[in-house]
């Protein structure tokens, strides 16, 4: 499937070479709209082209931080000068990216770009949403056009019914338990080409849209490009309720259609689950009795309406416990005004529980944190797990119902008998939260944030070596106030090699930037994340890492090489690492980390590797020209 709809917008329907140009249908910016729009104006932008494109602005709790953000036009701020290029700002309070964009602008069979991974959840609808950096949805938003790397598959067939009391969120957990990211991992490896899952099978038909989109939310932790749904029956209904009959075109796989490997699931087998602070998905009654702190019911990914409606049922007549906080963060405007108007929101409230507004680091755990020492139990999706990062439980809504109301984890199906949801047909769609452009009216004066200037490789260079994710001020550069405190070009590396014990460079010593050297996925994931943030970093060491990650990095300039795990921790105990000139560089490179020579292989491939050299993937007004 995800070919079909590539085949369809590449200027080589047959997918060949390394890299493809493709023309874009929807472009989403969540995490750095400013600087996206930056790179587009550099490149000549002056309406953008594509047939979708929407700025969410996730800020909704303001305080001196997030509104010096916006009057320095920090690059993860939203201005108002975005309607001026025909993109919509989609403004604070209307809910999460995810769920919003599925409700109210993700369509079957198209291409969406996305500077967010949790955007994976749109699979759900049909709609392939890749991740890549600002800069290259900057050339997305100029020109309506990107180059991509073509993908390969993993077919995920799903079989039989889910039992009372198991959810979504619980067959998600079972996959992230079969180790799909060996899977991927090796995929990845044998092509060097993205991997993308597709749910296919019987069962896979059953499910609500809501349901397929929490199973795509995964495709970012297990090293997956993205994920994707067929678009069927049950899309055009979702779509009709949606009042967006339009938008709905049928995508099926092609009969015989080849996929890498198939991983089989039967949903009747499947107990409900949690993964624990430490990352290992185990079934619920491994942590049953142990109290709990704080519950977070809603936020982007892992629930649905219908879970919310749920949780409320089952906590219909009951109390809080005295120590315990539950937050409800609707995942959207629309679920909100649902629960209000079925009365499941009176039921919460009358439970105990806190309404808290859909503000983007509620996710990150910026706000509301997880209580020190204590269970806090969630169903979003986490954020990378590195060092110092906030953890929690992740379960599915029924299962914190029953924390909720017990005060400890436990299996939901203590509770007597499953409630029956009925989910409204008639769903309230008033777009009044979208601010579009009219007529030039209210148009900001304001001039947008420059580009930031490239920095080609243009000689041998030293870099010091940094391993781990950099930190700042003693904590794991998560979320954005860290991205904000990162921007110094010498204080993480500094602050992170003080404290490794590691030296800084010599006073007087021209330090030509930072080598990272990187053991987990989560913690490739978490630099790719915040790549336009980290200024010093030239370069990314990994035993792994997804190929939508080294186009990103390379867009930036930062280079990615692959190195043996047998060889990163005499690595990781270096201070420096000389790289030759760019003109020595081939399929493998002679690096040496501090007295030794290492062989590392480089990742990026065709264009990505001349991105890599000038330090951008920007190119000038002259040369940008959309795909047919």
């Amino acid at each position: 499937m995800p070919q079909k709809i590539l085949a369809g917008r590449a200027t080589d329907p047959q997918l060949r070479g390394d890299l493809v140009q493709v023309k874009v249908d929807q472009v989403i910016l969540s995490r750095a709209p400013s600087r996206a729009l930056a790179e587009a104006i550099a490149t000549g932008m002056k309406k953008t082209p594509v047939e979708v494109a929407v700025a969410y602005d996730g800020t909704c709790v303001a305080d001196a931080s997030s509104l010096a953000d916006i009057d320095e036009g920090s690059p993860h701020s939203v201005s108002p000068e975005f309607p001026t290029y025909n993109i919509p700002i989609a403004r604070p309070g209307i809910g999460f990216p995810a769920p919003v964009h599925l409700e109210r602008f993700a369509a079957p069979a198209r291409l969406a770009l996305t500077d967010d991974p949790r955007l994976t959840t749109v699979g759900g609808i049909g709609m392939l949403s890749l991740v890549v950096s600002p800069s290259q949805l900057g050339q997305a938003l100029a020109t309506g056009s990107v180059w991509l790397r073509p993908p390969r598959s993993v077919q995920i067939h799903l079989s039989g019914r889910v039992r009372p009391f198991v959810c979504a969120r619980d067959v998600a957990l079972e996959l992230l338990r079969r180790n799909l990211d060996e899977v991927v991992r090796r995929i990845e490896g044998e092509h060097h080409a993205p991997v993308i899952l597709e749910f296919a099978g019987p069962s896979a038909r059953l499910l609500s849209v809501g349901d397929r989109a929490v199973l795509c939310g995964i495709a970012p932790q297990v090293g997956a490009a993205a994920a994707l749904f067929v678009s069927d029956e049950k899309t055009e209904v979702f779509l009709r309720d949606q009042r967006r009959s339009k938008a709905h075109r049928a995508l099926v796989p092609d009969p015989g259609a080849p996929c890498e490997e198939v991983v089989s699931i039967d949903l009747g087998t499947v107990d409900p689950l949690l993964m624990d602070e430490d990352g290992v998905v185990r079934p619920v009654r491994d942590l049953a009795g142990k109290p709990v702190a704080q519950v977070v019911l809603g936020g982007d990914s892992g629930v649905t309406l219908r879970d919310m409606l749920a949780a409320a049922l089952l906590l219909k007549s009951k109390r809080v416990p005295s120590r315990l906080d539950l937050l409800v963060a609707p995942p959207s405007r629309q679920v909100l005004e649902v629960l209000a108007q079925s009365g499941a929101l009176v039921d919460l409230v009358a439970t105990g529980a806190r309404i808290v507004e859909p503000d983007r680091r509620v996710v990150t755990s910026e706000i509301y944190p997880p209580p020190p020492g204590s269970l806090s139990l969630r169903t979003a999706d986490p954020e990378p797990r590195i060092a110092g990062a906030p953890s929690f439980v992740v379960a599915s809504a029924e299962t914190l119902a029953y924390a909720v109301a017990t005060g400890a984890v436990g299996d939901p199906r203590s509770f007597k008998r499953p409630v029956r949801v009925t989910v409204p047909r008639a769903l309230p769609t008033d777009d009044v939260l979208i601010l579009r452009d009219k007529k030039g009216e209210q148009v900001s004066t304001k001039k947008p944030p420059p580009a930031p200037a490239a920095v080609p490789w243009k000689g041998p260079l030293t870099l010091d070596v940094l391993a781990g994710v950099p930190k700042v001020n003693g904590h794991a550069a998560v979320g954005a106030r860290a991205r904000a405190a990162a921007a110094p070009v010498e204080a993480p590396a500094a602050a992170a090699a003080d404290e490794q014990g590691q030296a800084a460079p010599a006073e007087g010593k021209t330090a030509g930037g930072v080598a990272l050297v990187l053991s987990t996925l989560d913690e490739v994931r978490a630099v790719a994340e915040r790549a336009t943030d980290l200024s010093t970093v030239r370069a990314v060491v990994a035993p792994f890492v997804p190929s939508t990650a080294v186009s990103a990095f390379a867009s930036e300039g930062i280079a990615t090489f692959l190195v043996g795990t047998e060889a990163l921790g005499s690595i990781k105990e270096q201070k420096s690492v000389e790289l030759p000139a760019p003109a020595q560089w081939g399929d493998r490179v002679a690096a040496i980390f501090g007295s030794e020579r290492v062989e590392v292989a480089w990742l990026a491939t065709g264009m990505e590797r001349s991105w890599t050299h000038a330090g951008t993937v920007r190119q000038p007004p002259s040369a940008s020209k959309p795909a047919r």
